[in-house]
């Protein structure tokens, strides 16, 4: 594969002018005459946000997964052009703003005078920010170079922006405040992925930083990996794992969560675990639960005791199955794990999952707040930007289960990416010679 047919979706110049800036200007923009539910919202002008996609997902069945990905082994998936059939109709800017969707965490912070109560929320906040990932198992659009996205929810009390800044290394950064100023919370991601033959490979590369105005604190992390297992054979699963440290730089306060792999027989499947502790070390709380359903806090003594507890009573447990040696081309199983978490008497609820839609299985498993996001609004052609996600038209027609069309203008916009590639090295290297002649 040389440099001219490969194709990074993140690039310059969906407009064929001078101009740099990617524009979804000449998208046909389908139905302009949103529906929820299938109907007009009700004619006494209140808007009420839909609650599902205008047509169910596609089937997967009939397409060959393991002809296209075995030639992707090892390699970084950004660098390859992915048949729609792996994606999910959402821009990655708007999966980012996703990370959203518990922002009542931040803003319960804000309000609290103790530095490790704090912890304890923004420690539950990063947690629930991977939470939408279960079982998304499509990919989002990879965005263009310029694309954009906004969201501004009152209810919920912030307002936020994302852009793709950059085509190589993909990077999109995004900023993110509540609308009484009491916090910002931003940074950058630059996801990686690979193949390695059975699973996708995710690593989140970026940092995100969270700002308390009220207290004059910042914290930071990164996200933990993601795996998608079984993507040629089986039933497909998502697991997270690694470490996550959350650092007050105000205080020196950290709070060190360890997202657990699988393990061989699945009892760690989903589980958090982690503590948090002052700058002199001393551990002050400890946080359990699964990132897939609820997070708790407890104090540490009670929690190592019942931890001993647990131990005397014994782990006959781990009479599972060990069956089947896995061959080369056996599917990884999915653990059958019990998904409810067991509260220890004494701990504190931190956050708990929302439940999805009942329809959410046949919607790419969105959850409600997934659902919305590229909701055309009543008034907002003409007042959003022009590089705005809403406005792609290979996502709107996936949305609208015409894949053919989205596959087609999936298709147009590559096209158009590597012309105006081609067309920026061009004047670069016409420039660079003018200026060594002169």
């Amino acid at each position: 594969m040389n440099s001219e047919e490969e194709f990074y979706d993140a690039e310059t110049g969906l407009e064929s002018d001078d101009s740099c800036e990617v524009s979804f200007k000449d998208a046909c923009v389908y139905e302009s005459k949103q529906t929820v539910n299938g109907k007009v919202p009700s004619e006494n002008g209140v808007w009420e946000r839909r609650t599902t996609l205008p047509a169910p997902m596609f089937s997967r069945n009939d397409f060959s997964v393991w002809g296209f990905l075995k030639k992707c082994i090892g390699m970084e998936l950004s660098k390859i052009t992915m048949p729609i059939v792996f994606n999910e109709p959402l821009s990655f800017l708007q999966r980012i703003t996703e990370y959203m969707e518990h922002t009542y965490l931040i803003h319960k912070a804000c309000t609290l005078s103790d530095s490790i109560e704090r912890m304890q929320l923004v420690a539950a906040f990063a947690i629930s920010a991977v939470a939408s990932q279960w079982d998304r198992t499509g990919k989002p659009f990879n965005p263009l170079l310029g694309e954009t996205f906004e969201l501004t929810r009152d209810e919920e009390g912030y307002r936020m922006i994302s852009e793709q800044v950059s085509h190589h290394p993909p990077i999109s950064a995004f900023y993110s405040e509540s609308l009484n100023q009491d916090f910002s919370f931003h940074g950058s991601i630059y996801p990686k992925l690979k193949f390695w033959g059975k699973s996708v490979e995710a690593e989140p590369k970026g940092t995100m930083t969270l700002e308390l105005s009220k207290h004059r604190e910042a914290y930071t992390w990164t996200n933990p990996m993601c795996c998608v297992h079984n993507v040629i054979l089986g039933k497909l699963w998502i697991e997270q794992y690694g470490t996550v440290e959350i650092v007050n730089h105000s205080t020196g306060d950290k709070c060190v969560l360890n997202f657990k792999p699988c393990g061989m027989f699945g009892k760690e499947l989903h589980r958090v675990e982690g503590h948090i502790q002052d700058k002199s070390k001393k551990k002050h709380q400890v946080i359990y639960g699964k990132w897939t359903e609820c997070v708790y806090s407890i104090e540490p003594k009670v929690y190592e005791a019942n931890k001993k507890a647990e131990k005397k009573s014994g782990g006959d447990s781990k009479k599972h199955k060990q069956e089947q040696s896995t061959g080369g081309d056996d599917a990884d199983e999915m653990p059958d794990v019990q998904e409810t978490v067991t509260m220890i008497p004494g701990s504190t609820l931190l956050w708990r999952v929302a439940p999805r839609p009942p329809n959410s299985t046949q919607m790419y498993n969105f959850t409600n707040f997934a659902m919305t996001l590229n909701e055309l609004e009543p008034g907002m052609i003409g007042v959003i930007a022009p590089t705005d996600c809403r406005l792609r038209p290979d996502i709107r027609a996936m949305e609208n289960g015409d894949i053919d069309t989205a596959s087609r203008e999936k298709e147009r916009l590559e096209e158009k990416q590597r012309a105006a590639r081609r067309e920026h090295l061009f004047c670069f290297c016409l420039t660079n010679k003018n200026e060594s002649f002169s």
